[in-house]
């Protein structure tokens, strides 16, 4: 018989997997990839940072609460989820779920602490005058935390039953790092209308608009972080491979895109991967795991 405890989980899970089929269609196609002892624990993860995202990019605002009454809010959320993680129970069915896959994936304050620090400093940088620019320690110290932290709690799920020796479990931690980090750049790329117009924040340093030269090195460091991720595909359980290389793939379509506009077609639209061609690499990406001999 499901305790209560257990029926709650299932609820809270179920809850939380509402959040990326809301938020995200390349991310929500992925995660169905996932074997199914991966796939909802990736979701929950989602949830929580999408939860946290939302609070610092508008939605508290929107709904009245004063600058002060934001820090307090994600201060508040942070605290639930600790607490959560340490008790195995929070009210909150996002934190909870959440909570419940951090304790089956080791996942905890390391991973945790630097997601909501750089939360934290989206809510700072909000209130700068101006447009909010983002130096290059500023920026490696953002997406870190709000990024590369999310692809190694990822990697957490997937090597929870794997005997990992340090080598492989160091170049699969390299490997989440930096996919985390080339997802980050792809949306400040394709995100920079909504970035500068609406937050004010400038996360990739230009001291005015963004010139086809700096855009140019921002496409090469992505490719080269996806080149990164990419070369230790192989290393990661099988049933997770066709996911990873899916989004990997779909942001590297979406890179090949964002480098034939000019930047000034970045500041008046969200460019994007058309559904076909998504789903053709999504395909191909399933074949290519597939033909994989381990």
């Amino acid at each position: 018989m499901t305790s209560a405890l257990e029926h709650f989980g299932e609820v809270a899970a179920r809850a939380a997997a509402q959040v990326i089929l809301g938020y995200s269609t390349s991310f929500g196609t992925a995660t169905r990839l996932l074997g199914p002892r991966h796939r909802q624990h990736v979701r929950t993860i989602y949830a929580l940072v999408r939860v946290a995202d939302e609070l610092v990019d508008g939605v508290a605002a929107e709904a009245g609460l004063s600058p002060s009454e934001q820090d307090a809010a994600l201060a508040r959320l942070r605290e639930e989820t600790h607490r959560a993680v340490a008790t195995g129970y929070s009210p909150d069915v996002v934190v909870h779920a959440f909570a419940r896959t951090a304790r089956t994936a080791g996942i905890g304050a390391d991973l945790i602490d630097p997601f909501f620090d750089s939360m934290r400093t989206d809510l700072a940088r909000s209130r700068e005058t101006g447009i909010a620019t983002f130096d290059a320690a500023a920026h490696e110290a953002y997406v870190y935390g709000s990024a590369a932290v999310v692809g190694l709690m990822c990697l957490r799920v997937f090597v929870r039953d794997e005997r990992l020796d340090a080598d492989r479990l160091a170049r699969l931690e390299h490997g989440a790092h930096q996919l985390g980090c080339a997802f980050q750049n792809v949306n400040f790329l394709r995100d920079l209308a909504d970035d500068t117009e609406r937050l004010r924040r400038d996360y990739l340093g230009s001291s005015t608009r963004l010139t086809r030269r700096e855009r140019d090195a921002w496409i090469a460091q992505i490719r080269r972080q996806l080149a990164d991720a990419e070369s230790v595909l192989e290393l990661l359980p099988r049933d997770a491979r066709a996911a990873v290389r899916s989004a990997a793939w779909l942001f590297a379509a979406l890179t090949d895109r964002i480098a034939r506009v000019g930047p000034a077609e970045l500041y008046r639209r969200r460019i994007r991967v058309p559904d076909p061609e998504k789903a053709v690499i999504v395909a191909r990406a399933v074949a290519r795991t597939a033909r994989e001999r381990r």
